[in-house]
């Protein structure tokens, strides 16, 4: 059975929380669960340390402007993670070559990756946290169960991730537009009112 769909999958996933994806398959795979999940990701030390990555993530990830700060910091990582999980995981199949594996996890990590950075971007201009929470948690729910979902029904959730990515895409872009009409009607009215202080200013003493 060809691996490329749980490929897919955990690279998409890679691109939102790379800690938990490496976590979570080597669970699967240190409990049995899995055959397809290979020896590195089950080493006590791997998972020691995606666990206190993970949680790392879990905290940053819901503050607003930090979430910022942290994707920028992971715009290498979760891509370089998500290809080197797909070269793991097509290594231990065989079923398809490491490389090409490792450039289809790699590509759409980072992918989901913008899309996520995108997002945050655009909820950070709302003044309240609770959008960020939100928006984490959801993301940790949806990493959690599609990899979960991955490990049984690889093919239905490739498509289930493909179809979240396209999504992803599209709301990244419409958020997009309406923050830059939104910027171009501000700096429009202040350009208004200093045109209306220099009439005012420039008028006639009364």
């Amino acid at each position: 059975m060809s691996v490329l769909p749980l490929v897919f999958t955990s690279g998409w996933a890679s691109g939102i929380n790379a800690y938990a994806v490496v976590l979570l398959l080597g669970v699967f795979g240190a409990t049995g669960l899995s055959d397809d999940v290979p020896d590195t990701l089950q080493r006590t030390d791997v998972l020691i340390v995606a666990a206190v990555l993970f949680l790392c993530e879990a905290v940053a990830d819901k503050i607003p402007y930090v979430d910022s700060v942290w994707d920028s910091a992971h715009t290498v990582i979760r891509p370089l993670t998500g290809a080197v999980v797909a070269a793991l995981l097509a290594g231990q199949s065989g079923s398809l070559p490491e490389i090409a594996a490792g450039a289809v996890g790699g590509s759409t990590a980072l992918m989901s990756h913008l899309v996520k950075a995108g997002t945050r971007m655009a909820v950070n201009t709302s003044p309240e946290p609770v959008s960020n929470i939100a928006m984490s948690i959801a993301e940790d729910l949806g990493v959690a169960g599609l990899i979960t979902f991955a490990i049984f029904h690889p093919v239905a959730a490739a498509v289930i991730a493909g179809v979240l990515l396209v999504l992803g895409i599209v709301t990244v872009l419409f958020l997009v537009s309406r923050i830059r009409r939104f910027r171009r009607r501000r700096a429009r009215r202040r350009q208004e009112k200093r045109l209306a202080a220099l009439r005012t200013g420039a008028g006639p003493p009364g």
